[in-house]
């Protein structure tokens, strides 16, 4: 196997497939990378056995061939190349990467052992743009559960609808609940799927790696495809290093049902606050630093008739906090109890200026709106002191 790229290229290709590669001393090649090089196509590839990792660079090849390479120590070496151009030979179960001031020698493996990575028919596409489905991620993967218990909240749930060519994605951890609403380009069959957090995760790692640029900063697509067999397929185009569609990542998905989440979202309210959402993230900031261990609970008070918000937080080592904020109410007084933590994953995650609290009364679900976007919500269950 005779291989020339550029340092950029290669460098780029390491670090997006690389990350699955972990010490594994049941199956110790799968801490290794396999390059691939076949008609014209050079393929880097990386699996943990539960997602797999493609990706396509340009190059050029004078003989094909594959072999595997320590991931992270072949990583580390190319992204301190300082040389243009990289030449990997393929000599005696070694990996010879020579460049114009280098010559270096990796210990490899036989990709005969290396786990294949199942193809998905790419049939019944959805399509939607990188910056939406980015977007999307953040907003809900850091409300994804991590519990043995229940395994099926240990994703986020896709619900595609074809009609409306919506995707709906939303995680809990049945503490709080975050729900985000995308538009699709094109999309397939209606679906209800889970997708584990584990891959949702390295998909948002992927997508900050690809490197926006003039031809591709307004069109960059993301494609998912679902097989019949329970597992799903995203493609991304880095035209940077090789042509559209050049990363996959494919991934089990989590069988079993998502909880139906939309019967605990209240339909009414009996109070609605809306209040700049900088100013309340460093309300909530403050009272923070004064709530008890462990429990972390701050205490939202409502009050109509002066337009006030109040926020309480009492600590028997550290002392108490009460701050006051000028907000707009409608509907009657309130109060509720939440844990700040979640309180401030929600409002740092919305949209714009200003934000909307919906409060029934101290026992339900609060929730948190944008007060210039409807296309997501974030509900957090009250403390019950």
């Amino acid at each position: 196997m005779k291989i020339i790229c550029t340092q950029e290229n290669l460098n780029q290709g390491l670090s997006i497939v690389s990350n699955l590669s972990n010490k594994n001393p049941n199956l110790p090649i799968l801490n290794n990378v396999l390059i691939k090089a076949k008609q014209g196509v050079i393929t880097l590839t990386s699996t943990n056995l539960e997602m797999g990792i493609n990706c396509i660079i340009r190059g050029k090849i004078d003989n094909d061939g594959n072999f595997t390479i320590p991931a992270k120590t072949t990583t580390d070496y190319v992204n301190l190349i300082k040389d243009k151009q990289v030449n990997l030979n393929l000599k005696d179960n070694e990996i010879e990467l020579i460049t114009s001031n280098n010559k270096t020698r990796f210990k490899g493996v036989s990709s005969q052992d290396f786990p294949t990575i199942p193809e998905i028919k790419k049939e019944n596409k959805y399509t939607t743009s990188v910056r939406d489905f980015k977007d999307c991620l953040n907003k809900i993967i850091f409300a994804v559960a991590n519990t043995s218990s229940r395994p099926e909240i240990n994703g986020a749930v896709f619900d595609f609808n074809s009609k409306n060519k919506m995707l709906t994605v939303a995680a809990t951890d049945s503490y709080r609940l975050a729900e985000q609403k995308i538009s699709l380009k094109n999309s397939g069959e209606d679906k209800r799927i889970i997708v584990p957090g584990k891959t949702l995760q390295e998909v948002v790692r992927i997508l900050g790696l690809i490197k926006e640029t003039e031809e591709n900063s307004d069109k960059g697509d993301v494609n998912i495809y679902i097989s019949n067999d329970n597992q799903i397929l995203f493609t991304f185009s880095d035209t940077k290093i090789g042509a559209d569609e050049n990363i996959e990542l494919i991934s089990r998905l989590i069988e079993g049902n998502y909880p139906e989440y939309q019967e605990i979202i209240p339909e009414n309210h009996n109070t609605e606050i809306i209040v700049n959402k900088n100013d309340l993230i460093n309300t909530v900031k403050k009272s923070s630093l004064f709530t008890k261990n462990k429990i972390d609970s701050i205490k939202l008070n409502f009050l109509k008739d002066s337009n006030e918000l109040t926020v309480y937080s009492a600590n028997a080592e550290t002392g108490e906090n009460l701050s006051k904020l000028q907000v707009k109410i409608k509907g009657e007084d309130n109060e509720i109890v939440l844990n700040y933590h979640y309180l401030l994953d929600g409002l740092q995650h919305i949209d714009g200026d200003d934000v909307i609290l919906e409060v029934i009364n101290k026992d339900v679900p609060c929730v948190l709106r944008s007060a210039e976007k409807n296309n997501y919500l974030y509900i957090i269950m009250p403390i019950r002191l």
